[in-house]
């Protein structure tokens, strides 16, 4: 199913952040006015279709009924398979002396903090985010805008089973860690050096029970404020440099 970006001012964004295009979509009595402009020039930059169609196309095609009178449409996101994410880490661990990090989000619900999750995944060159296929938040336009670009810089792997994808990375070499509030030890006295899987939870729920019993140690982040958790996005992000601190160098 195509997705679509409504409104001006979304679409602006959503070029100036790089989500890819398959076409903008003109209403044919919609007037220029500086917003359009600015649309049609950076298409043109970007070697983006534009068409122009009637405004009932439009109307039809509108979620919230507020396209403004012009619409972009986006190309599919590219996932990868489980291969590609095992290349990825057999080559990590060849170049970083044996590390390698592949982030596993446990139905993550909400596409912004999948886009974040990203862009600190990319910044510590994760070898790839896994997410299931189903109940998740998919990569779409906000993804793009929270992940300011990255997440087009490091593969997202969908997948039926989180289980199998863990007992996958366990033959593979990987130690496979469980963020989770609940934990008894904390990620400064964990070992997080050389291949490790991180495991991130749903946003209100955490790790599920079936997926933390897969796992093989679970540790929480320190703590000394009122307020019981960071959201899933700012703790991925500790959890990540905590790994990349220990395998620097």
């Amino acid at each position: 199913m195509a997705d679509y970006i409504e409104g001006k001012h979304p679409i602006i964004e959503a070029l100036r952040s790089g989500v890819p295009a398959h076409r903008i979509m003109l209403a044919d009595n919609e007037r220029k006015d500086p917003m359009i402009e600015d649309i049609l020039r950076k298409a043109k930059k970007f070697g983006v279709e534009v068409v122009t169609v009637p405004r009932k196309k439009l109307d039809e095609l509108s979620e919230h009924g507020s396209h403004q009178g012009v619409m972009m449409q986006t190309k599919p996101f590219e996932y990868v398979n489980g291969i590609t994410i095992l290349q990825n880490a057999e080559k990590s661990a060849s170049e970083r002396n044996g590390a390698a990090l592949v982030v596993i989000l446990d139905h993550i619900t909400d596409a912004g903090n999948l886009g974040a999750i990203a862009r600190s995944a990319e910044s510590v060159g994760a070898c790839g985010i896994i997410i299931p296929n189903k109940r998740a938040a998919r990569v779409n336009a906000t993804t793009y805008k929270t992940s300011a670009g990255a997440i087009a810089h490091i593969d997202v792997c969908q997948v039926s089973n989180i289980v199998q994808s863990i007992r996958r990375l366990k033959d593979e070499g990987f130690w496979v860690c469980a963020a989770s509030e609940h934990a008894k030890d904390g990620i400064w006295d964990a070992n997080l050096k050389g291949k490790i899987a991180l495991v991130m939870g749903n946003e209100g729920e955490g790790v599920s029970r079936l997926v933390l019993e897969c796992c093989d140690f679970a540790v929480a982040l320190p703590q000394i404020g009122e307020i019981s958790s960071l959201n899933v996005a700012q703790a991925s992000t500790v959890c990540m440099y905590e790994w990349l601190r220990q395998n620097r160098g």
